[in-house]
């Protein structure tokens, strides 16, 4: 990918979801393999995998695989033989967290640092250039100056800025969270988190006195950036990344097309810029998508939406009510009889379907579900009676004056099952004379271009001017085909009689030879370099946050000056009590609770300290304790003892290969 080129990253749990997505506009798609995916549950097959390649790359797309998760010694072998699987698949990028892989004798593929390397600062995105990544996927908590700041220290001709533009949010910086494998013991960083942040807490202070009753304090709204384009390609991101490889088809289909709608503007706003600041930008792959439906964001599953930290601190950006989805305001209770209650729409032209799902509060304010059976009109004012799949007493709080939301349209859900996007590239055809007959040249808008000769005897048309037209009908006829007529050029000297059958196998011909050419043409991007001496590392120490889970990984970061090297927490040695998740998000700031925000107020005299909270959710407790220079939170406990001892159980089985890791580097025998 070139510097002024923009790539649309979109999800997919399985081949056809990246294939829709491909056809609705996205520049590259990242799928989990058979394995080591930070998805533990959305792998795939090499079959699928090598025929979604083969489809994205007519389009000069990218496959990126997610090789993600952090990886034991004796699953090295297996990683490294599978990454040779998918390059010969077709994929064209690894998606990578563990250090150790940079040790193996991987394919000439190119290498993405992910999210759970956890970039945060300028030092820590350098030195993964300098060991060879290509492209990197920021930290979501960076503000613009930060993403600037980082892209600043950076050769943009080696290394591309990735960033997560939609979806959930996970609010502990990747890689930094801990809290289902001390509970459960499923690491969030080998692909099997419990999500205990959609739960909820009761929050109390010091003193044991209650901030919140069951809220989900640590759940954030969905990212979106949809306003913040413009200014993050100004910062210096080219890769956007759409979160969402255990989303349905509908959800990828409807974010992918919003999202190219947004770049399409962008980059034709942008194509005679004289700006040097802001110069012409760039598809990152070819075609342009018609859609069949206008996209709209507030369609799919999201908990509302916030921009997260990209224009700075919010205190909105939370969804502390409910995890769950709450739609779209519909309108009114009007009457609850015994299995139907009446709803009058704010808009009377509103339409409602068998099958939609609305939802509303309680007096908990606790979001519950309406899934309607049938839906019927009533009156001549827009009023509906609904009939719930389930029984009305299950309806708490259900009455009069109630807010509904719509949470799921069926006509909507029905749209998306269609076909409802056509990506074409644009091509400009020629036809000219041969000294044997006619040839038919095609070049595409990358500038590629083929030819298809037809040998005949000329013999002039009776009537040129529908001769003409004959051709342009037969010639243009590419509705089938990947391509879209930018222009036709008769460049004959004289209209000649042409049958149809003629012209259309000319047409096949010439488009079949550009395939093949285009199919020639694609080169899968080159890896990265590695300095040589080694670069080193910004920090001579690593604890277990670092997440090293293997022998080759601690051999990477002791090849690059880290001295004393920490065993992830997955490997059990932190006993005690740690942070189990390091935050950007603040409970005490989006409580009104911050220091900061005390200075100046009214009666507020002396330093408010930070002091910790607790969460509680039933037996489990854990601290909040709050760096306040960085502004961080850090969610403090202790691994289960159950999980302490299966791991235990499990190291006592004789297949076990036990790990080893060192505080300080280790003795080499000498041979």
């Amino acid at each position: 990918m070139l510097s002024h080129q923009i790539e649309l990253l979109s999800p997919a749990r399985d081949a056809d979801i990246g294939i829709a997505a491909i056809h609705h506009g996205a520049d590259a798609v990242y799928i989990g393999a058979p394995a080591f995916g930070a998805r533990a549950s959305a792998s795939n097959g090499l079959r699928d995998i090598e025929r979604l390649c083969r489809e994205a790359h007519r389009f000069h797309s990218r496959i990126f695989i997610t090789l993600n998760t952090i990886l034991r010694d004796d699953e090295l072998e297996p990683a490294r033989q599978l990454a040779w699987d998918v390059y010969n698949a077709g994929a064209d990028v690894l998606i990578v967290q563990d250090m150790g892989l940079l040790e193996l004798d991987l394919p000439p593929i190119q290498l993405h640092a992910s999210t759970q390397t956890d970039i945060r600062d300028p030092a820590k995105a350098k030195f993964l250039q300098d060991v060879g990544f290509s492209q990197m996927v920021l930290a979501r908590e960076l503000t613009l100056a930060q993403i600037r700041d980082i892209h600043q220290v950076l050769d943009a001709d080696r290394c591309k800025l990735e960033f997560f533009i939609h979806g959930a949010l996970c609010v502990a910086y990747s890689g930094q969270c801990y809290i289902s494998h001390a509970h459960t013991g499923r690491s969030a960083n080998r692909g099997d988190c419990s999500q205990a942040c959609r739960l909820p807490y009761h929050v109390t202070d010091s003193q044991g006195r209650f901030i919140a009753h069951d809220k989900h304090v640590l759940s954030m709204k969905d990212n979106n950036q949809s306003a913040n384009l413009a200014d993050l390609i100004d910062a210096g991101v080219r890769s956007f990344k759409i979160e969402g490889r255990y989303k349905d088809m509908g959800y990828v289909k409807n974010i992918t097309a919003h999202y190219r709608k947004l770049f399409d503007q962008i980059i034709e706003d942008r194509e005679s810029s004289t700006d040097p600041e802001r110069p012409p930008l760039a598809r990152a792959s070819s075609g342009r998508t018609q859609f069949f439906f206008t996209p709209d964001p507030n369609q799919n599953f999201n908990r509302e939406f916030t921009d997260y930290f990209v224009q700075g601190r919010k205190e909105d950006i939370g969804a502390f009510d409910s995890p769950k989805n709450p739609g779209l305001p519909l309108g009114e209770v009007t009457d609850v009889g015994p299995n139907w209650v009446e709803v009058q729409p704010f808009e009377p032209q509103v339409v409602l379907h068998n099958g939609d799902g609305l939802c509303y509060y309680d007096l908990q304010k606790e979001l519950v579900g309406l899934a309607i059976n049938r839906a019927e009109p009533i009156g001549k004012k827009g009023r509906w009676r609904l009939f719930p799949k389930d029984a009305m007493a299950d309806f708490k709080d259900l009455r009069r004056g109630v807010t509904v939301n719509r949470n799921r349209d069926m006509d909507w859900v029905r749209t998306l099952e269609k076909r409802s996007s056509e990506r074409r590239i644009g091509v400009w055809l020629a036809l000219k004379d041969t000294p044997h007959g006619i040839a038919l040249c095609v070049t595409d808008e990358d500038g590629l271009a083929a030819e298809a000769s037809l040998t005949l005897r000329k013999e002039a048309a009776r009537d040129p001017l529908q001769a003409n037209a004959s051709v342009r009908e037969h010639l243009g006829k590419l509705g089938s085909t990947d391509f879209a007529l930018l222009d036709l050029d008769l460049q004959w000297a004289q209209a000649w009689f042409l049958p149809a059958s003629q012209l259309n196998a000319l047409r096949r011909e010439a488009l079949a030879s550009l395939e093949l050419v285009r199919s020639a043409h694609y080169q899968r991007p080159a890896p990265g370099k590695a300095l040589d001496p080694p670069a080193l590392y910004p920090e001579d120490t690593l604890t277990y946050l670092a997440n090293v889970y293997n022998d080759k990984a601690r051999d990477f970061y002791a090849r690059h000056g880290v001295k004393l090297i920490a065993a992830a927490y997955e490997s059990h040695e932190e006993e005690g009590e740690v942070s189990l998740m390091i935050t950007k998000h603040c409970v005490r700031f989006s409580m009104s609770l911050c220091p900061k925000q005390a200075k100046g107020v009214t009666g507020v005299q002396g330093q408010v300290r930070a002091e910790p909270l607790t969460l509680i959710n039933g037996k489990e407790k854990l601290t909040l304790r709050f760096d306040c220079k960085p502004c961080e939170m850090h969610v403090v406990g202790k691994m289960k003892p159950s999980v302490m001892n299966q791991r235990a159980r499990e190291m006592a089985e004789p297949q076990a290969i036990p790990m080893k890791f060192y505080k300080t580097r280790p003795e080499r025998a000498v041979s």
